[in-house]
């Protein structure tokens, strides 16, 4: 049965094998309790890798025994990122996490082309899973961080991506729409021939195991009327699993409209590379952040 909601994600993990996360320079309170709370939930094992002491202070301030986790010393951010993207190579873990190093240096590590966790031609993309009460099911959502102006190739990817998330939460032959301003294709707008091309790929099999529509405007892409008001026919109009954006301007914009105005919750993570990455921020909630890892692990080899 597809997962409609976000907190059955939860209850869905906990019937495949557990996982183990490594999470990079862990050194600050936010990162340790979303990692402690999955891992009471019996969604993960942890590892946190980062100076030792300042972990241990850590989890002494938020009342942790330090014997439920595995801690791994590497005494600076950079070392600590290098070290936990090693563990994974290794086979040590199945989840990667963002701890307090920046972004960049994550990302970094991630990449890098002797040591990192990426295959040879492997495109980096972010998707995005939000609950939003207006709507009757989960919306799966690429690309609103990673990739700024996706070409053809990485969008081919990104479609693939959203499919995959879909199919992890149960959704057996998901509905993707390529979202543009409009469903006609217009030579003056990139994002309709390149929804057209992937439509296309599609139909002749070379995108596997969904419905992939597009170009799609966001209203015919989730709202039924909108749909038959403009004659927009098929079977993702007014009822898509997933929306492929056209860049990450159209993407972004979405999801903080979802979160900030309408205050969705969300589950996220990078894709592409080896194993799950979750990419969390400050900013993030404590149940985005649950989310995001109960996700990783759902999709998680």
């Amino acid at each position: 049965m597809a997962i409609t909601k976000l907190d059955q994600i939860l209850d869905a993990v906990k019937s495949k094998a557990k996982k183990r996360l490594v999470a990079a320079w862990a050194v600050d309170a936010h990162t340790i309790e979303a990692v402690n709370e999955a891992r009471e939930k019996g969604i993960i094992d942890a590892t946190l890798v980062g100076d030792e002491a300042q972990i241990k202070k850590a989890l002494a301030d938020l009342k942790l025994n330090a014997a439920d986790f595995e801690i791994i010393h590497e005494a600076t951010d950079n070392a600590a990122g290098a070290k936990a993207v090693e563990l994974i190579r290794s086979g040590h873990g199945q989840i990667l996490m963002k701890g307090l190093l920046s972004t960049d240096k994550y990302m970094r590590a991630i990449l890098n082309k002797e040591k990192g966790l990426m295959n040879p031609g492997a495109v980096l993309s972010h998707v995005t899973v939000i609950e939003n009460p207006r709507y009757p099911k989960l919306i799966v959502c690429s690309d609103v961080a990673v990739l700024p102006y996706p070409d053809l190739k990485q969008k081919t990817a990104i479609t693939n991506y959203v499919i995959q998330v879909c199919q992890a939460l149960g959704i057996e032959k998901p509905k993707v729409a390529l979202i543009a301003a409009t469903e006609q294709v217009s030579e003056g707008i990139e994002a309709t021939v390149h929804a057209s091309v992937i439509s296309k790929m599609a139909d002749r099999g070379q995108i596997k195991g969904a419905f992939v529509d597009g170009p799609m405007a966001l209203d015919v892409a989730i709202d039924k009327e909108s749909a038959e008001t403009k004659g927009v026919k098929g079977e993702v109009p007014g009822d898509a699993d997933a929306l492929v954006f056209p860049n990450i301007d159209a993407g972004n914009v979405f999801y903080k409209t979802n979160t900030k105005l309408a205050g969705c919750e969300l589950a996220a993570m990078v894709v592409g590379a080896n194993v799950p990455c979750v990419l969390s921020s400050r900013g993030d909630t404590a149940q985005t952040k649950l989310y995001s890892i109960a996700l990783a692990a759902l999709s998680a080899k």
